[in-house]
């Protein structure tokens, strides 16, 4: 393996490796997005995204390199050489390193882009977390308060009953402490309704991760599948060459 394709691979196993780390099940999205923002991670992200891109950029043409590299010895169907079994054989170890390349390169690009959606993913999911507790907490602090003021103004008009003050009954003209008590239940409503959408997004957000840990799972099995496959055809290139 060249130098390139050596530095290619180091680069994919770091990937599964970040992959399988952010896939964690019993560390939380907040404590990742802790370790996003802290002063490292914040320099690093500085030059991130032009690191990020010369990266693609470099995956996307060793990909399309070793394509060509596959088209060029997939010439055993086209010509004949059956009279030359050494060229068959050249010709044979050229194609099977073309295409591990080419799956190297493939595999390497595919985890760079999903590695940078889980780190984004884990960030959103974080925030929507303590929206979703600030507006709870809200929300509670609002229901209590308004539950407080209609015990004090219920207590209110009992001492004023008792003292023999007439108090206007409810949805009669001049009821002020009955109308801000409407008022109070719509801000609950309204901070319940901001609540409920906080959950939704939460809960898509919940999926839209499960859904990338999935899929970064069913990558690392198929990425074992295939140095398995690789270890064989390497086997077997060795008794030809033998």
């Amino acid at each position: 393996m060249s130098l390139q394709w050596t530095a290619v691979a180091t680069f994919l196993y770091v990937e599964v490796f970040f992959v399988l780390l952010l896939c964690i099940p019993f560390i939380s999205p907040k404590r990742w997005n802790k370790i996003f923002k802290s002063r490292i991670i914040q320099t690093i992200a500085l030059y991130g995204n032009t690191s990020f891109m010369v990266a693609i950029a470099i995956l996307v043409f060793l990909l399309i390199d070793a394509f060509r590299e596959v088209r060029k010895y997939s010439v055993t169907e086209k010509v004949d050489l059956t009279n030359n079994p050494t060229a068959i054989e050249h010709i044979h170890m050229k194609l099977f390193r073309a295409q591990r390349n080419e799956y190297i390169a493939g595999f390497a690009l595919l985890l760079c882009l999903l590695l940078r959606r889980l780190a984004t993913l884990l960030s959103q999911q974080a925030s929507l977390m303590a929206s979703n507790e600030a507006f709870k907490k809200q929300a509670e602090g609002a229901s209590t308060a308004a539950k407080k003021y209609m015990e004090e103004n219920e207590l209110l008009q009992e001492k004023l009953r008792d003292a023999g003050v007439e108090v206007p009954e409810p949805g009669k003209k001049g009821a002020g402490p009955q109308e801000e008590n409407k008022i109070l239940k719509g801000e609950v409503k309204t901070l319940k309704e901001e609540l409920d959408t906080t959950k939704k997004a939460l809960q898509k957000s919940d999926s839209d991760v499960r859904a990338m840990k999935k899929q970064a799972e069913n990558l690392t099995v198929e990425y074992d599948r295939l140095l398995e496959e690789h270890s064989k055809l390497l086997a077997s290139s060795d008794k030809k060459t033998d």
